[in-house]
């Protein structure tokens, strides 16, 4: 692989990042600052840690940054989470995204686990 815009965890990861700027933008502009930045934020952090991970050429530091990364789609969905608990989510569109991100999580949890074995090689 090339270039980390090929893996389609990172590429995945962005998608679901657009969705949460699209998704905050419904929130009301007293959480401008609060959850929508919070969720915002957390989104974000994944592909970037993911790119940061694999252009670290070093297997072991990867597999540090995709478990950060991890970390990141775990804080989202429950940053999404509270948002449904507060009415700022219905329920059709917190369902959907948190069973992506959960689908997120499991692809992250099986490349740590690749790149932890080609480490230990």
């Amino acid at each position: 692989m090339k270039t980390f815009r090929e893996l389609l965890v990172w590429q995945k990861s962005m998608d679901l990042s657009v969705e949460i700027y699209n998704l905050t933008n419904s929130f009301p502009k007293s959480e401008e600052y609060g959850l929508s930045s919070q969720v915002r934020r957390s989104s974000v952090s994944v592909p970037s840690n993911i790119a940061e991970g694999y252009g670290r050429n070093h297997t072991k530091d990867f597999a540090r940054f995709l478990q950060i990364a991890q970390g990141s789609v775990y804080e989202c969905q429950t940053q999404l989470e509270i948002a449904y608990r507060v009415n700022y989510l219905i329920k059709d569109d917190f369902d959907s995204i948190d069973a992506r991100f959960t689908e997120l999580a499991k692809m992250l949890s099986s490349l740590i686990l690749k790149v932890k074995e080609s480490a230990s090689r």
